[in-house]
């Protein structure tokens, strides 16, 4: 604006690149700042507007007002802007028209056609594409005020209003009805067509935030070794994306309504990961048996969520389970407690009594903060500097790796702040052991192997790329729907390269290095393996490790003391207790460097079998069990109620027209008895407002 005031047509040029680059660039990095403008009415749009309208402040500053240049460039921006409508139209109808009511994956969805989606260069981010069509006239114009070659401008003008005309024009042919998914009602006959014929048997039931996505992929596994026809219902579309591959039928419905009119009449088992809301539309399915089965195994407040008593049992790792329950009594009955183990920890290693590498690597887990401020939820932000600098300065060298929680400084800024620190923590510490003679050494041999591991990693997720989503890239949720169907060969072939990857990972760079692991990858459980020991908090993270058999520390946040601490968490009671300033962590470190200097190995042996119940039988071989009795539970529960309904089912009424005939079937008596019955005597309040006696009896 200043530039155009000025008027200085060459500044105004540049501020009108920056303009235009940053509004690139901060839409590529999706940064907050562009919902912060919109909601400050300083939307896309507008920011496009304002920008037009300073060239056409600059051009009457520079005495244009008068010249077919001014009148060309507002009647180009006028026009450019009535195409917006006819475009945001056709865009959305397009969406709407190719959103299935559904999204589901290895779901044979045969029954229904649904065509390819448009080229995704038209929709994504479309808005922003047909804004920044104005760039030829912007462009045309400046050059033309600068130049004073009016036709330039024109030229920059009619290329605008050309390629608007022509994005509306590409878009049209997607509303024919051959492009368009099929109707609501269409894919769920076809959905229930499937059901019918797949008839499953046992249900996972999820649903959640953004961030929540862990707590079902943590289940899919075991839901693929499960005995019968297992079957994953979702509530959110955005979480069909963060689920981990499988080859469980996966089944999105969003809409309540729709869920509740599905076919789920052979389920007779139903499995809930989280206590969230939407469990309410699955709970009212009385054929079913509801079970809460979590997403972990922790001495937290949630773990004993009153909530959970509208299941028909909740099924806990061992014995500690049912105990706290009985300890929190929250009205969940003890017979209604089945321990089950946990499935997951199958691919937990136990440990050797030896450290892995020449040094010993220590994990450091912490859970998040929590959605309160109690000081006891994370060591994150009272204690995790202090353990964090303990081990980078450990009179033995050790290895750190720092694996924070997924939510982590999801509500708190503070918490965010800490975990930034301790990554740097970790980087400096990473870049200063590089620098000593000794580790540059080992980094020199070992630069070639791991140069290698890093190609290798390259070229598995390049194939792992491609495996990814089945069918053509660019194709929407709805052609995903039609196309991700189970495939035995893809799915072996997954498996075998995350293994691959797994372990070329852990050999891109050398055992002594300091490392930060976010993300889905590595897991939670490939960090257990490589560590010797580990630092955590309450969480079921500790109940993990503890298949481990591994040592392991657990921070006293809230300062309870060491007894009090153990007396509340169960999980701590073979744990070295850590306090806020950690000096107790050469306890944990000699454990590790000598079995014999280790007095709490015994304690995790029997803390292990309490927490997470018996090695023999497997955990999956109890979930089986468990599964197998409940069914027969809701089998009976079926049964009997169909008996007792055929029971209790009435007569069939009379013929109304034996009835009045007075044919011999007794129904001339039922009236009889009828109107006997009816006092004509007593008072009505029909009669008070001047109604026929006879007409009421």
């Amino acid at each position: 604006m200043v530039a155009a005031l000025l008027p200085d047509i060459w500044l105004f040029a540049a501020a009108t690149a920056v303009t235009y680059i940053a509004d690139w660039y901060l839409h590529q990095r999706g940064s907050y700042l562009i919902n912060r403008l919109g909601k400050v009415r300083a939307g896309l749009s507008i920011r496009f507007l304002l920008r037009q309208l300073m060239v056409i402040l600059l051009l009457a500053r520079l005495d244009l007002a008068e010249e077919p240049l001014f009148y060309a460039a507002v009647a180009c921006f006028l026009v450019f802007y009535g195409l917006q409508a006819p475009h945001g139209a056709l865009t959305t109808l397009i969406k709407l028209r190719r959103t299935l009511p559904i999204v589901t994956r290895n779901v044979d969805l045969h029954a229904v056609r649904i065509p390819d989606a448009p080229p995704r260069s038209l929709l994504y981010r479309s808005s922003e594409k047909m804004l920044h069509l104005d760039l030829p006239a912007v462009v045309g114009v400046l050059v033309a005020a600068g130049t004073g070659e009016d036709y330039l401008g024109y030229i920059g003008a009619g290329v605008t209003l050309l390629l608007a005309l022509g994005y509306n024009a590409l878009l049209v042919p997607y509303l024919r009805r051959s492009r368009r998914a099929p109707s609501a009602p269409a894919v769920l006959k076809a959905l229930d067509t499937w059901l019918g014929e797949y008839q499953p048997t046992v249900v996972l039931y999820f649903s959640g935030s953004n961030e929540s996505a862990y707590q079902g992929n943590m289940w899919l596994d075991t839901m693929a070794a499960v005995e019968g026809r297992p079957l994953i219902v979702m509530r959110e579309r955005n979480l069909v994306a963060q689920l981990a591959d499988t080859s469980v039928p996966v089944v999105c419905v969003p809409a309540g309504t729709h869920l509740m009119n599905m076919n789920l009449s052979t389920v007779r088992v139903c499995l809930y990961p989280a206590n969230v809301g939407k469990n309410i539309h699955m709970l009212r399915v009385p054929t079913m048996k509801h079970v809460f089965i979590g997403h972990g195994d922790s001495d937290k407040l949630a773990s004993v969520n009153p909530y959970s008593k509208v299941y028909d049992e909740v099924w806990t790792a061992g014995r500690a389970g049912r105990d706290r329950y009985a300890l929190a009594d929250v009205g969940v009955r003890d017979e209604d407690i089945v321990e089950v183990g946990r499935p997951q920890l199958a691919p937990i290693e136990s440990w050797t009594g030896t450290t892995r590498n020449p040094i010993p690597t220590v994990l450091y887990a912490p859970t998040w903060e929590g959605w309160d401020d109690n000081p006891g939820n994370t060591s994150l932000l009272l204690a995790g500097e202090n353990i964090v600098r303990r081990l980078l300065t450990a009179d033995s060298p050790v290895r750190v790796i720092y694996k924070p929680h997924p939510f982590t400084g999801i509500r708190s800024a503070k918490a965010k702040a800490v975990d930034a620190r301790i990554k740097a923590l970790v980087a400096k510490a990473a870049q200063d052991r590089a620098a000593e003679s000794r580790w540059a050494q080992e980094a020199s041999a070992a630069a070639a192997g791991q140069r290698a591991a890093k190609a290798e990693l390259v070229r598995i997720e390049s194939r792992l790329a491609e495996l990814a989503k089945p069918g053509r890239a660019g194709g929407d949720e709805s052609e995903e729907s039609r196309v991700a169907l189970a495939d035995p060969a893809r799915q072996a072939e997954i498996a075998a390269l995350r293994t691959e990857w797994n372990d070329a990972y852990w050999r891109s760079f050398g055992w002594w290095e300091h490392k930060t692991v976010t993300g889905a990858q590595p897991k939670l459980y490939d960090c257990f393996n490589q560590s010797d020991a580990m630092v955590s908090d309450i969480s079921s993270v500790v109940s993990d490790f503890i298949a481990s058999g591994k040592p392991y520390a657990v921070t006293d946040s809230a300062e309870l003391g060491a007894d009090e601490f153990k007396r509340q968490n169960t999980a701590v009671r073979a744990a070295v207790i850590l306090s806020n300033g950690a000096q107790e962590i050469d306890q944990l470190l000699s454990a590790v460097a000598d079995p014999a200097a280790d007095p709490l190995a015994e304690a995790r042996h029997e803390l292990k079998t309490y927490l997470l119940g018996p090695d023999e039988p497997t955990s999956m071989e109890q979930f089986d069990a468990a599964v197998r009795a409940l069914a027969a539970k809701a089998e009976a529960r079926n049964a009997g109620v169909a008996q007792r309904v055929g029971e209790q089912l009435p007569e069939p009424l009379p013929d109304p027209e034996a009835a009045s005939s007075g044919a011999g079937d007794g129904s001339a008596e039922i009236i009889a008895e009828v109107e006997v019955a009816v006092d004509p005597d007593t008072p009505s309040p029909d009669a008070e407002i001047g109604a026929d006696p006879s007409v009421i009896r």
